[in-house]
């Protein structure tokens, strides 16, 4: 299987989570190592982009912890007022401030002339869909938070047959888990090949 294998954030900042800590790989680095070096923006504010799953919000939360930083999730439609004095608060204090979006600010519905200049100035990081080595650790951290027992070769199964996304990674993990709830057993590549095939998740696969 192709990818390098996803690692948990392991930065100087020393970001830690309830939560096992964020994932990172190949398609999430360059934010990550973005928001790191947090000092070095152009601005005091930077955009935190990727798709719904992602784990943007989590990222989000754990450089805020570390740092100190505002942020404020789910940008578009918020006022532009509201932004404009997070700007302000964010200079006016030293200290950072992340925006995280669905999509970079040039998309976003300001009116606000000057809030407008100031936001095309702030830099992007985006996290992408996920590579081989974080889907498969994904995968593993989803069953394993919902406590459901998975064959040892399920992950690397699925990997390499369904969508590579992580809105197809959470829907193929939660049809499982439900799937092993009712049957009442571990979740295996059999049963993977019937409850996807049959919700119409299922690929072919590499070398199948």
């Amino acid at each position: 299987m192709a990818g390098r294998a996803a690692n948990q954030l392991a930065l100087p900042l020393d970001w830690t989570d309830d939560d096992q800590g964020f994932l990172v790989g190949v398609s999430n680095e360059a934010a990550v190592r973005h928001l790191e070096h947090h000092a070095t923006w152009p601005v005091r504010a930077s955009v935190l982009t990727g798709p719904e799953g992602s784990g943007r919000t989590m990222l989000a939360r754990l450089f805020a912890r570390a740092t100190g930083a505002e942020v404020i999730d789910q940008v578009e439609g918020r006022p532009d007022e509201e932004l404009f004095h997070a700007w302000n608060r964010a200079h006016e204090a030293r200290r950072p401030l992340l925006f995280v979006a669905d999509t970079p600010p040039a998309l976003w519905p300001v009116v606000l002339p000057d809030l407008r200049s100031r936001l095309m100035a702030v830099p992007v990081a985006t996290i992408g869909e996920p590579d081989d080595g974080l889907a498969l650790a994904l995968i593993e951290r989803l069953f394993a938070q919902r406590a459901t027992p998975i064959a040892p070769d399920l992950a690397g199964y699925l990997v390499t047959r369904i969508e590579r996304s992580y809105a197809a990674i959470h829907k193929s993990v939660n049809l499982l888990d439900q799937a092993a709830l009712a049957a009442r057993k571990r979740v295996g590549v059999r049963l993977a090949r019937e409850t996807l095939g049959d919700a119409g998740e299922l690929g072919s696969g590499k070398g199948s």
